[in-house]
């Protein structure tokens, strides 16, 4: 069981899009990727980054980064540590995160909230993730 943040818990979440039809479908034309800003909270004392390549329903490439600005990504999502937990257990939805301040999106918003079941898939893939949190 891969701890959340680690290059074993992105590469589980890579295979698990790319094997899920749901997202393939909602994301079909999708083009843009993200870095995952994880904020050092409560039992984790470092901050944490994520970066994810997705096209057009495919996870084509993903890392752990040491500084979001290794990469030019298009979107970075960031929240605090306890945010994401909660998102990864299926208990805080991505857009009423962004809503209601949980978490920030830089990028272009419009495009984001033309993909909500996009964005609604790659959660719910998360969800079946078995994740260990720190």
């Amino acid at each position: 069981m891969p701890f959340f943040g680690t290059q074993e818990w992105c590469e589980e979440y890579m295979d698990r899009l790319n094997k899920n039809p749901a997202y393939a479908e909602a994301a079909r034309t999708w083009e843009g990727d993200f870095v995952f800003i994880i904020r050092a909270d409560g039992p984790l004392d470092h901050d944490m980054y994520l970066w994810i390549d997705l096209w057009h329903g495919k996870a084509r490439d993903g890392r752990v980064l040491q500084s979001p600005d290794e990469v030019q990504a298009a979107f970075t999502y960031e929240g605090p540590y306890s945010n994401y937990v909660r998102l990864v257990e299926g208990k805080l939805d991505p857009i009423q995160g962004l809503m209601t301040g949980k978490f920030k999106l830089k990028g272009d918003m419009a495009k984001v909230m033309r993909a909500v079941k996009a964005a609604q898939e790659l959660v719910s893939t998360i969800t079946l993730i078995d994740t260990q949190f720190y």
